[in-house]
């Protein structure tokens, strides 16, 4: 069945049915290239880029760089990869740069209609001019400077003859207008900065609500969909274009919808990078970042964030969805994806007593039970093995169904075996158990001992064979639901010390072809990811999701 039409498609069919030609439908995505595209763009890409899908319409992936102080190359090329992994190809790839020179004489237009002016104060007078909410805005000095000489300034803040914050080009609008984004905001400002791509080319930089509609116009883009904080900035974006008018094209036309805000972390590109710098993560990619590089370290899927943005849904009003909604996302598109294998994270030795001293085998263990056409692997099989020491305790209850003295379990894909003692060093501490295996009782083999039925199973590795791994356990970054909601206390304060603890492991040697981003299930233990570190001499894998949600049972 197909799901309800969202809000934001409502509007677009009231356009349709009110006379708005589908050949002219046109969506964008306008990331700024100062940081890593994070979770919350994630809905922002999938909402413009499925109604794109929707309506056969093309999108345009558009850089707003208005800001060299903060932009930088590596984030361009950052996003242009986050936006392709995720399975998305934008129609036409544009920057705001592109458009200074339109962008100018534009601003040129305004100030010849008497609508535009230079202002001569610095930012913190200004700021103070505004006025608050209940009280109107006092006039600049400089409002009315004559057409000529806002001109003539204009220029030569453009050819680099003003210092810095000796001027800005302000919009005439309204000092007492009851949206304070009216009260004569600013379009540009001095700023002698590198652009990546114009370098020094320019001395004057447009700021983003300047940028934003004429943008979208040249683009011919026809709906503008931007989150709700800058739903107050729709009355300055429609009085931009107005201001120019006459314009020959279609106008475009902005709406706003809700946020993606996630429980357990925050998405400021400034706290992110706070984070980086104070070294609490590695970098942008770190598994425990909430950006796009990090989810895919952590071994998220294209599909996974994609079915919990369309789970999530797109709301009119800001709210918090729960982190266990992301996480269920990955686990259900991993279980029907991922291969299984075997791994052993906290090993003890396990020695068969009653089977053959060198002798080997290989038992068949199925790749994924959801792709029963991929068939078995081989796994080796012999005398000397590791499990998880959870998995064996020298006394227990009968409501232990793993491995003690005197009770069977199954090993996974292979035989029954049966505790018998255990071999401790001088403090106390295990270092071997010893047990005896049924040789009839092998999985598959059709025997009256193979059907036996036993309450536990335990994966394990051959030691012989073992590959030897770091294993990299990933934990939620906060342990709070929201970490910067509350202003005076420093975010980092609710940092989860035990967000990441990095242990050597033992993995089935199958996994010794194992390419980076290469998603596993490790049987009992959950889902991992093959990390980039990995080398030659030894895998590297993260913990990408458990295979259920203890994360809510511990909080509840």
């Amino acid at each position: 069945m197909e799901r309800p039409l969202h809000f934001i498609e409502h509007i677009i069919e009231e356009d349709l049915t009110s006379g708005f030609s589908k050949e002219n439908l046109r969506f964008r995505f306008p990331p700024e290239p100062n940081g890593y595209l994070h979770i919350g763009h994630v809905k922002a890409i999938c909402l413009n880029f499925n109604l794109g899908e929707r309506y056969n319409a093309p999108v345009n992936l558009r850089f707003d760089d208005t800001n060299p102080a903060k932009e930088e190359q590596q984030f361009v090329d950052a996003i242009k990869e986050n936006i392709a992994w995720l399975g998305y190809q934008w129609d036409l790839e544009c920057y705001a740069s592109d458009y200074f020179d339109q962008l100018y004489l534009w601003a040129q237009d305004l100030i010849s209609k008497g609508l535009a002016y230079v202002d001569s104060q610095n930012s913190e007078t200004i700021a103070a001019q505004k006025g608050t909410p209940t009280l109107q805005g006092t006039h600049s000095p400089f409002r009315d400077r004559s057409i000529s000489e806002n001109q003539t300034l204009f220029e030569e803040m453009k050819v680099g003859k003003h210092p810095e914050g000796s001027h800005v080009l302000r919009a005439k609008i309204d000092m007492a207008a009851s949206n304070m984004l009216l009260r004569d905001p600013v379009m540009y400002r001095i700023l002698y900065k590198t652009h990546h791509r114009t370098g020094d080319q320019w001395c004057i930089y447009p700021l983003y609500d300047w940028t934003h509609g004429e943008s979208d116009y040249i683009e011919q883009v026809s709906h503008s969909l931007c989150s709700l904080e800058f739903k107050p900035h729709r009355d300055l974006y429609e009085w931009f274009l107005e201001a120019l008018a006459p314009l020959d094209k279609i106008a475009p036309k902005q709406r706003e919808f809700a946020r993606m805000n996630l429980s357990y972390t925050v998405t400021s590109k400034r706290k992110l990078m706070e984070l980086i710098q104070e070294g609490v993560v590695q970098d942008w990619d770190d598994p425990r970042m909430p950006t796009i590089a990090g989810l895919r370290r952590r071994g998220y899927t294209p599909t996974s964030l994609r079915n919990f943005v369309d789970a999530a849904g797109v709301a009119k009003r800001d709210n918090v969805i729960d982190m266990s909604l992301l996480e269920y996302s990955v686990r259900e598109d991993l279980n029907l994806k991922a291969p299984r294998v075997m791994a052993v994270l906290d090993p003890v030795k396990l020695t068969i007593s009653n089977y053959p001293e060198g002798k080997e085998e290989y038992l068949d263990g199925e790749i994924n039970p959801e792709q029963p056409e991929l068939g078995f692997r081989k796994v080796p099989f012999s005398k000397y093995l590791l499990i998880e020491r959870e998995d064996f305790k020298e006394e227990a209850n009968r409501k232990f169904f793993r491995l003690t003295i005197d009770k069977e379990v199954r090993l996974k894909n292979g035989y029954i075996i049966k505790g018998e003692s255990v071999v401790k060093d001088a403090s106390g501490k295990i270092t071997e158990i010893i047990c005896t295996y049924d040789p009839e009782s092998k999985s598959g083999s059709g025997s009256e001992s193979s059907m036996r039925k036993v309450k536990g199973t335990l994966h394990w590795v051959s030691e012989a064979h073992a590959l030897s791994a770091e294993v990299r356990l990933y934990d939620r970054l906060f342990n709070v639901p929201a970490p910067d909601q509350d202003k005076d206390v420093d975010f980092k304060s609710h940092v989860n010390p035990e967000s990441l603890t990095v242990i050597k492991a033992f993995v089935e040697p199958s996994l010794k072809t194992a390419k980076p981003f290469d998603n596993l299930q490790f049987q009992r233990l959950g889902y991992f990811v093959v990390d980039p570190d990995s080398t030659e001499k030894e895998l590297v894998f993260n913990k990408t999701v458990g295979l259920r949600d203890t994360w809510a049972k511990q909080n509840n």
